[in-house]
């Protein structure tokens, strides 16, 4: 694309008040950027609305473009247009895909296979390490993971497909030149290096908490099917999920304790007719993937006396305790060593979780 068609797309996309919807009807009816900004107002209001003609009229603000006409000298950074042959086919599909796709890193992946994986926040340290090793399964059999580079689930998710083939897409709910939250800068960084940074936000929007629904279409968009680990009934999760059904995608969720409020969304999607799965194979099947090559077995330290106790429910050490009649002295010891190992994690309010 010509640098003059790249800054209409960009002058375009700037225009405040002009979203996606009114971006696609003004194109539709105009043709092209580049004609939609030199119309009339009494053309354009009509189309999108007397303010919004108005803000056309005046076009956008001039450091912005300039800045992000600077950002895309660097060849690893670009945008995607709707007129462009390599933006997202599935997303083409959905009822409101953005007009501008800014990208850094693996444009390609944009139409790679893909599957989102999602969840919450604050997840236990058995859903960060099933996120994980699920994205790693399916990304070593070609899907590309996709996540919102959130915290918890998501950073999983995206630590486990850099392991595999498939890589990793994180879709931004900010400017893809601000990183959120702050603490997943150097994930950002590496997915930039062998994944795929992605969003439809201006260059130097920040964190604003409306933008993460709006993101979460395009996490569902881009894939196959969303798999949610873990999620809390009032999670996000769940409307990247309820997105998913409206974009007929398919929808996997992983089950837990009845006792953990992480469980109960997922368990609640499984009630509406979400797969229930226990296995990246699952997954694989469903969605008529082929498996990657089996890897040795690791050892199984499952039998260690303490961890039948503990099970796979949170618990209190005064509890485990309680449950093994052995000293509390030698519980702690136990615990260390299992620790260390990275089969139980330490948990608030002193309490502690068996980690497959």
């Amino acid at each position: 694309m010509a640098d003059r068609d790249i800054e209409s797309w960009l002058a375009l996309s700037l225009i405040p008040g002009l979203g996606p919807e009114l971006t696609r009807r003004l194109l539709s009816a105009l043709g092209d950027p580049e004609s939609a900004l030199a119309a009339a107002t009494a053309t354009t209001a009509p189309l999108v609305g007397t303010a919004v003609a108005r803000a056309i009229r005046d076009g956008p603000d001039p450091a912005r473009l300039a800045a992000a006409m600077a950002w895309l000298e660097d060849p690893a950074n670009g945008i995607v247009t709707l007129a462009d042959d390599d933006y997202p086919r599935l997303l083409l599909e959905t009822g409101d895909p953005p007009a501008v796709l800014y990208v850094k890193g693996r444009r390609e992946l944009l139409n790679a296979p893909a599957l989102a994986v999602v969840g919450s926040r604050n997840a236990t340290p058995q859903g960060a390490e099933n996120a994980r090793a699920f994205a790693q399964v399916l990304s070593e059999s070609g899907l590309a993971i996709v996540s919102g580079l959130a915290l918890g689930i998501d950073a999983a998710a995206h630590r486990g497909g850099l392991q595999g083939a498939g890589s990793t897409i994180a879709v931004l709910g900010t400017g893809l030149d601000i990183v959120y939250p702050a603490r997943n800068r150097p994930l950002a960084h590496e997915i930039a290096r062998q994944g795929l940074l992605m969003g439809e936000f201006p260059l130097g929007t920040p964190a604003i908490a409306g933008n993460f629904p709006r993101r979460n279409r395009l996490i569902s968009g881009l894939a196959q099917g969303v798999l949610v680990v873990e999620a809390a009934i009032s999670s996000g999760s769940l409307i990247t999920a309820r997105l998913a059904l409206e974009q007929g995608r398919e929808v996997f969720a992983i089950p837990g304790s009845i006792h953990s409020p992480l469980s109960k969304g997922c368990h609640q999607l499984i009630k509406q007719g979400a797969k229930l799965v226990e296995s990246a194979q699952d997954v694989l099947e469903e969605l008529g993937w082929a498996a990657p090559p089996a890897r040795p077995r690791e050892t199984d330290d499952g039998d260690h006396p303490l961890l039948v106790h503990l099970g796979y429910d949170r618990v209190s050490i005064e509890a485990l305790t309680g449950r093994c009649g052995l000293p509390p002295e030698q519980v702690s010891a136990a615990l260390l060593e299992l620790e260390l190992r990275g089969m139980v994690a330490s948990l608030p309010g002193g309490k502690v979780q068996r980690v497959r």
